[in-house]
C-alpha cells in the first residue's frame, strides 16, 4: 500500500499513517522554499521507514476506502479506525542501509534554519518590531553578528521605532530656533546682526507667528479673555484671536513712532496709553477682525527688528513713552517680548495648543526687568496708600532695606528690591525678608494671570514687605 492508505500498482507493501514531523517555518512571504533542502525519500519500490516524511507536494486528499483486491502476497492485517493501531513489522533493510532517524520536534523547533542574505534583510523590520518568531529571530541575531551593513540598519530601525512608543511631547522645543539660528551664524555670521537685547523680541515674535499660521481661518474668532490688576482687583476683557494681535500691533506701534517708523493708528494725534490706544483701534476695526491682521503685525514686527539693527548701539537707549511711564528702546522691546509671550500663551489656551514658556536665558532677561521696574512700582503704591509707609529712608544710591527675590527653576536668580525708595539700592547685608518663586510663576504673576495671594511662595521675614512686593508685581500688569 502507498502512504495513502491506497494499494501500490506493483502490489508492493508500504508503511499506512506513518508521522508527519513539520519542519520549522518562516513567514509566508519571505522564505525561499527553494533553498531549503527537503529530508531523503525511500527509494521506488521500497518500504519507508518509520518517521519518514511521505510525499511533500501537497496535502494528502480525502478519498474514500478503496475496494480490496487480491494481493499478490501475504496480506498485513488493516486496522480499523476506531480502533487501537497494531504494529506494523518493519521490513528487513539491512543495517548499513538504513536511514538516520529524524530529529525529535524540540530539538528542530531550537534549531537556527538557514536563510539566504536577502530573506534575513527583509526580515531586520519585523526583527525590530519584535514580530518574527524564535526561529526568525535567532537567525537574524546570528546573521547581525557577522553582516555589518545589516547591523547598521536593524540599529537605524529599532532608534526608529524607539520614537513611536515615546510618552516625550512631539511639540518643537521652544529653544530649536535659537540653536538653529547660532549653528548658521556660527558657520556664516550675519553682516548686520540683530543686537542682543533685541533677541528675545525677534524670538518670541516668530513662535508667536507660528501659531498663528497653525490654525484654522474659523479659530480667529475663538474667544479669549484678557486680564490683569488694577490696584488690589483682577480686570479682564473679552475678545477674539483677532483681537489680541490687533492689540499687540497698536502698542508696538509706540515704539515704531520712537524709531521714525509709521503708526498703525495713523498720522493724526495717537494716544500714548497702551489701553487708550487698544481701545481706538477695537472701536475702528471692521467687525469681525479676520487673519488679515496677522500680515500687518508681523510686518511690523519684521521692520522693527531691522530698524534697531542698522541703527547700531546709541539706540538702544532710545527713549519710548507709555504715557505715564518711558522706557528706554532696549527694555521697549524686552517688555514687548514678554507681553508678546503671555498672550501668546492666551490664545494658545482658547485654541487648545501647546505654547511652551520662552528659553531660559530670555526668560531670566523678563524676570530681570520685572525686578528692576519693582522699586518704583512700590513706591508708586505707597504714594496711592496701597503700601505700607517708608521705614528707613536713605539718599539715592545707598544700600536700603531689600527683600531677597529668589526666583527658582526656569530662568532663575537672585535679586534684591529696595522698600523704601526707587532710587536706594537693594542690599543682601539689609535683608528684611525673603521670597521665593518658580520663574514661570512670577511672570504669571507679574502679568496678572494669578493673584498674589495664590502665588504659591516661599516666604521668610517681614510679611509687610513681603506682601507689598507681591503686589506690585501684580500691579506691573496691563492690557
Amino acid at each position: 500500500m502507498s502512504g495513502d492508505g491506497r494499494e501500490s500498482e506493483g502490489g508492493e507493501e508500504e508503511v499506512r499513517g506513518a508521522r508527519r514531523i513539520p519542519g520549522p517555518r518562516g513567514a509566508a512571504d519571505d522564505l525561499d522554499l527553494e533553498s531549503v533542502p527537503l529530508p531523503p525519500l525511500p527509494p521506488p519500490g521500497s518500504a519507508a521507514p518509520a518517521g519518514s516524511v511521505p510525499d511533500q507536494s501537497g496535502p494528502e486528499p480525502s478519498v474514500p476506502e478503496p475496494p480490496v483486491s487480491e494481493p499478490s502476497g501475504p496480506e498485513l492485517p488493516v486496522p480499523e479506525p476506531s480502533g487501537p493501531e497494531l504494529p506494523v513489522p518493519e521490513p528487513s533493510v539491512p543495517e548499513q542501509a538504513r536511514p538516520e532517524p529524524p530529529e525529535a520536534p524540540e530539538a528542530l523547533m531550537t534549531s537556527v534554519p538557514d536563510l539566504p542574505h536577502r530573506v534575513l534583510k527583509a526580515l531586520l523590520g519585523a526583527w525590530a518590531l519584535s514580530a518574527c518568531s524564535a526561529e526568525e529571530t535567532a537567525a537574524v541575531e546570528e546573521h547581525l553578528t557577522a553582516c555589518a551593513p545589516c547591523a547598521d540598519e536593524a540599529l537605524r530601525l529599532r532608534d526608529a521605532v524607539g520614537l513611536l512608543h515615546t510618552d516625550g511631547s512631539l511639540d518643537l522645543d521652544p529653544t530649536l530656533r535659537s540653536r538653529v539660528m547660532d549653528g548658521c551664524l556660527g558657520r556664516r555670521p550675519a553682516r548686520i546682526p540683530v543686537p542682543e537685547w533685541a533677541a528675545p523680541y525677534d524670538a518670541e515674535t516668530a513662535r508667536l507667528d507660528a501659531l498663528l499660521r497653525d490654525i484654522g481661518d474659523s479659530e480667529w474668532h475663538a474667544p479669549v479673555r484678557l486680564r490683569w490688576f488694577e490696584e488690589e482687583r483682577e480686570v479682564s476683557r473679552r475678545t477674539t484671536v483677532a483681537g489680541v494681535i490687533g492689540h499687540l500691533t497698536v502698542v508696538d506701534g509706540l515704539l515704531s513712532a520712537a524709531l521714525g517708523l509709521d503708526d498703525p493708528l495713523g498720522c493724526g494725534e495717537a494716544p500714548q496709553d497702551p489701553t487708550e490706544r487698544t481701545e481706538r483701534y477695537w472701536s475702528s476695526a471692521h467687525r469681525p477682525p479676520t487673519r488679515a491682521v496677522r500680515e500687518p503685525w508681523r510686518a511690523q514686527s519684521h521692520e522693527l527688528i531691522r530698524t534697531a539693527s542698522f541703527a547700531g548701539r546709541n539706540v538702544a537707549e532710545a527713549s519710548v513713552s507709555y504715557g505715564a511711564f518711558a522706557l528706554p528702546l532696549q527694555d521697549a522691546l524686552l517688555d514687548r517680548a514678554f507681553e508678546c509671550w503671555v498672550h501668546g500663551g492666551d490664545i494658545a489656551d482658547a485654541v487648545d495648543y501647546p505654547y511652551e514658556a520662552p528659553s531660559a536665558a530670555h526668560l531670566h532677561r523678563m524676570i530681570d526687568l520685572a525686578a528692576r521696574l519693582l522699586p518704583a512700582a512700590v513706591a508708586g503704591r505707597r504714594r496711592s496708600g496701597l503700601a505700607g509707609p517708608a521705614k528707613d529712608l536713605v539718599t539715592a544710591g545707598a544700600p536700603g532695606r531689600s527683600v531677597h527675590l529668589e526666583i527658582e527653576g526656569h530662568g532663575g536668580g537672585d535679586w534684591y528690591i529696595a522698600l523704601d525708595s526707587p532710587a536706594a539700592v537693594g542690599s543682601p547685608e539689609r535683608v528684611v525678608a525673603q521670597v521665593a518663586l518658580d520663574g514661570v510663576e512670577f511672570c504669571r504673576l507679574a502679568a496678572g494671570h494669578i493673584s498674589p495671594v495664590e502665588a504659591a511662595a516661599g516666604q521668610e521675614g517681614d510679611r509687610e514687605a513681603i506682601r507689598d512686593v507681591l503686589f506690585a508685581t501684580a500691579s506691573l500688569s496691563r492690557l
